[in-house]
């Protein structure tokens, strides 16, 4: 067993396993680069069965929740590359719809100068809507369209 500690993507699945936000925090912080940043979530998923709309206790919320939590706390010059969090979220299936404990979607807790994140939400809430109306494996009739008449 190395006793070098926890590899940063260690830390980030453990953070997400527990709702950890300050862990997250700690982590996302000790990365040099918004691109060091993207790159260690995109390689961090944790198998094919990764739950990527896990409730938390207290507030009810998930995990796309504390990601806008988390965005909000920054200074307005890193939420364009913080926003690459919600991103990937969204990109594993994190679905905008669901509300909290207060009733609030993710969406409602982006703050209101944050334009790209709130339209990032709403495109993806929207897509979630209309995917699920899609109705899959109906095929259409078979018989005549259009209106009938008696004049054949």
């Amino acid at each position: 067993m190395s006793d070098e500690g926890a590899t940063p993507r260690e830390l980030v699945l453990e953070a997400c396993r527990r709702n950890n936000t300050s862990l997250l925090s700690e982590v996302l912080k000790s990365l040099s680069t918004p691109h060091d940043i993207a790159d260690l979530l995109n390689n961090a998923k944790d198998g094919e069965d990764l739950e990527v709309d896990p409730v938390d206790r207290l507030e009810r919320d998930t995990p796309l929740h504390k990601a806008v939590r988390f965005i909000n706390t920054l200074p307005s010059s890193q939420w364009e590359s913080a926003s690459s969090i919600a991103d990937l979220l969204i990109d594993a299936g994190a679905d905008p719809r669901i509300r909290n404990k207060a009733k609030l979607k993710p969406m409602d807790l982006v703050d209101p100068k944050n334009k790209e994140l709130r339209n990032a939400l709403q495109k993806a809430e929207y897509a979630m809507t209309v995917g699920d109306d899609v109705v899959v494996g109906d095929a259409p009739d078979e018989g005549p369209t259009g209106s009938a008449s008696d004049s054949d």
